[in-house]
Parts: structure tokens; C-alpha cells; sequence
């Protein structure tokens, strides 16, 4: 059966988030995972964003995660969020003043799927906008864009599939060549609408 959250879980886990990071700045007390439900101990991929409210327009302020489901869903919830917050090396770490406008969001991410083509200009014909997460990986370098970004930014599954290959410090066109491996992901989207405000389940809108 196909693993689903329902608002109720989505919020609790963008709760857990805020409330681990606060903790993690002194302004909270330490957050205790007892009595969490044996689902949300289930091990899942997750990331957590952080994004910057100022007037009507956000910008990203942290986003890490782990893309694999290599610990109980809740403990890497609260550890991921404070990574994004204190630990994104694009940003400096976030302060306590900042987090009363910062809203934050948790992706709960499906087991990465390898795509199998005959030939690499196939891959964009399994890539559905809104719907798909990527991850490109060539030697040692990886990169993955979670399925809000090119809704975000208008891409198609091509502009998705570059900016991915960027992402992973690859040249553009890197997914074309022979070698490098794609994998697609899907996600589960909780976000506040303003910050500690009321948690909301995201649905994105393809292409």
C-alpha cells in the first residue's frame, strides 16, 4: 500500500520542525519524540525548507534533508530542520528573531526510483512537472531538485532535468551522456501558510 499522511501527521511534522529548530536556538524547551506513532516512525527520505516571508513574496532561506529513508521519519524531521536552519552552507544560520518570518515546509519523500531508457533523450517523456522529484548522479557527484522547484520556476521536463544536472556540479547536458543515472521520487507536501500559522497540505500544479 502506497504510504500517505494525513493533515493531522502534516502538521505535527511541521510542528516537530519549528519546534526542534527553536529548541536547537535556546528559545524552546528540547523536543522528546516519546509517544510518536509507530507510522511517523517509519523510515522516509524528507526534507525540510525554510522560506523567508517578506510582504508577499518568500524567499529560501535553508533546505536540507535526507533523500533516502535511512532514519524514522519523525527523528529525521527534527534533525533535518535544524539543519536547514543553522547548517545550509548557502546561508548564514538562521537567528531567533528571524523565525517569526519564516515559514516551513517538510517534504516527505518516496524511495527513488532509477529510470531505465534505450536511449537518454527518453528520459524527459518519464518526467511529469508537479508531480516528479529528480536526482541526477554521475561518479561521485549527485544532485536532486524536489518536484515544487520547476513548478516554482516554470521549467519543462528538459530545463528540469539540466537544472538538476547543474545542481549536481555537472556540465547541463550531462544527463544525456552514457553513465549517468536518473532517478524520480515523489512527495508528500505539508507547509504553514504564514509563519505558525495553520499547516497546509501543498499541491503542485504541472506543467
Amino acid at each position: 500500500m502506497e504510504f500517505e499522511l494525513t493533515e493531522e501527521e502534516g502538521g505535527f511534522l511541521v510542528g516537530l520542525a519549528r519546534t526542534s529548530i527553536e529548541a536547537a536556538l535556546g528559545s524552546s524547551e528540547k523536543v522528546t519524540l516519546d509517544g510518536v506513532s509507530e507510522k511517523l516512525r517509519i523510515p522516509c527520505g524528507v526534507f525540510v525548507t525554510l522560506n523567508k516571508v517578506e510582504g508577499s513574496s518568500h524567499s529560501l532561506r535553508g533546505c536540507i534533508g535526507f533523500p533516502y529513508p535511512v532514519k524514522p521519519l519523525a527523528d529525521a524531521v527534527a534533525e533535518v530542520a535544524v539543519s536547514a536552519a543553522l547548517r545550509d552552507p548557502r546561508f548564514s544560520p538562521v537567528s531567533k528573531a528571524e523565525m517569526d518570518s519564516i515559514v516551513i515546509e517538510v517534504s516527505v519523500l518516496t524511495p527513488p526510483e532509477l529510470l531505465s531508457v534505450e536511449r537518454p533523450d527518453q528520459y524527459p517523456s518519464l518526467i511529469e512537472i508537479g508531480r516528479d522529484g529528480l536526482i541526477v548522479a554521475r561518479g561521485q557527484n549527485r544532485g536532486l531538485l524536489l518536484p515544487q522547484v520547476p513548478v516554482e520556476w516554470g521549467w519543462d521536463a528538459e530545463d528540469f532535468l539540466t537544472q538538476c544536472c547543474l545542481k549536481a556540479r555537472l556540465q547541463p547536458d550531462a544527463w544525456l551522456l552514457p553513465g549517468t543515472e536518473i532517478s524520480r521520487f515523489r512527495a508528500i507536501i505539508f507547509a504553514e501558510d504564514e509563519p505558525r500559522e495553520e499547516v497546509k497540505r501543498v499541491e503542485l500544479r504541472g506543467g
